[in-house]
């Protein structure tokens, strides 16, 4: 009998334990930097208004998960340039408005830290617009104007592609040879100088080390980085450096920490390039379906789901690119930009957005203050966001 009581008690400690994690979590304002569902819906055709059998993300799963504040990746790749680029992200925003339209009880669009706190209140998902890639400017700074009057609250400053103003990791690391100079030019340092007039956010997680260095020299306002992890424990081009955490955090900038198996595990590139020469015929049959490698890939894993999981790294190895953070640059200067919905892979049980209390769990089961989680889950997001627009 006493065995019993004791199996029960344990029972109850961890059902209240579960109860304490989940109320902590939703009591926080959560604010995810970086997702790619729009990117997604535009090939799917997929509602994001309605659940979703496929994907990382929908409203509804938004709802259960606790999310307040999404930023949308307004993205596309390197084959949009001069001409095309700028149309392209104006068609991704009309998406994000088209979502919000649909369902105004639920989302709406927010450019202030006042009216993300509004939103909040009246129990709707805050949603932003996050450029990711210079080169939707097409070199031209009246599209940052035209971008900004639509929402945009921040501008990554390159994605992969360098742009004729500034040079990506990318290109930095792997094509130095294709770059005419690295770092920004006079016309990198005019867009740095305008986003930091109108209050839009510096994202710095794809540029490379040199347009680093040069931004930091001459902005005004705290930057971030909505989507790295940290290169200390996986040394890929595009996490960062501890001199460039020190440096946002000395700028009272923040780092959103991804959740991309390849930026926190330094052992997944290669399992995942083996993956794919074993898969090679399928892959390509998806890419012809899809029109679109990163869905075809992660499709590839859907199929291979059992094979796929072997190759994700713990959660544990996520957290502790979190905790790293935190000690070096301060609980201040950490955030989460999940890039949900913009990769093939994420450590084993974060499969969609619904898995965002298993990070709070986590953090709390290291010792972190239920202070330091609300200002790592969105405190501080709304505090670069204020100092950036000032309101």
């Amino acid at each position: 009998m006493k065995k019993l009581f004791f199996i029960l008690f344990m029972f109850s400690a961890s059902q209240l334990k579960a109860q304490d994690v989940n109320k902590i979590h939703q009591n926080a304002i959560l604010v995810d930097t970086h997702n790619d569902a729009i990117s997604n819906e535009l090939i799917t055709k997929n509602d994001l208004g309605k659940l979703q059998t496929t994907g990382n993300f929908d409203l509804v799963r938004a709802k259960q998960a606790g999310l307040d504040v999404q930023v949308f990746s307004i993205w596309c790749g390197d084959q949009y340039s001069n001409g095309t680029a700028y149309a392209f992200a104006n068609r991704e925003i009309d998406s994000v408005l088209a979502l919000i339209n649909r369902n105004p009880d639920r989302t709406v669009l927010v450019r202030t830290a006042k009216d993300l706190k509004k939103a909040v209140k009246q129990d709707k998902m805050a949603a932003m617009l996050g450029v990711e890639g210079g080169h939707m400017i097409e070199d031209r700074l009246d599209y940052i104007d035209s971008l900004a009057k639509r929402g945009m609250c921040y501008l990554t400053l390159t994605w992969n592609n360098s742009t004729n103003w500034a040079s990506s990791a990318r290109d930095e690391v792997l094509h130095k040879e294709r770059l005419k100079q690295t770092g920004l030019t006079d016309f990198g340092r005019q867009v740095v100088h305008k986003l930091n007039d109108m209050g839009i956010m510096i994202d710095l997680s794809h540029p490379g080390e040199q347009t680093f260095k040069d931004v930091m020299a001459i902005t005004t306002k705290p930057v971030i980085a909505s989507h790295s992890c940290a290169y200390a424990l996986c040394q890929h081009r595009r996490n960062l450096k501890d001199y460039q955490l020190k440096a946002i955090a000395k700028n009272g900038g923040v780092v959103f920490v991804n959740f991309y198996s390849g930026f926190i595990d330094s052992t997944y590139d290669a399992k995942h390039e083996a993956y794919l020469a074993r898969h090679k015929p399928e892959l390509d049959s998806l890419i012809k379906v899809y029109n679109d490698y990163d869905l075809a890939s992660i499709r590839l894993n859907v199929i291979n789901k059992k094979e796929a999981d072997q190759l994700r790294p713990p959660l544990s190895m996520l957290i502790k690119h979190i905790d790293y953070m935190v000690k070096l640059m301060g609980v201040d200067h950490v955030g989460i930009g999940s890039d949900f919905d913009g990769a093939e892979s994420y450590p084993l049980g974060l499969d969609s957005v619904t898995d965002y209390p298993k990070v709070t769990a986590e953090l709390l089961k290291l010792g972190y203050s239920e202070k330091d989680l609300r200002k790592i889950m969105g405190e501080n997001f709304i505090r670069v966001l204020k100092a950036n627009k000032g309101k």
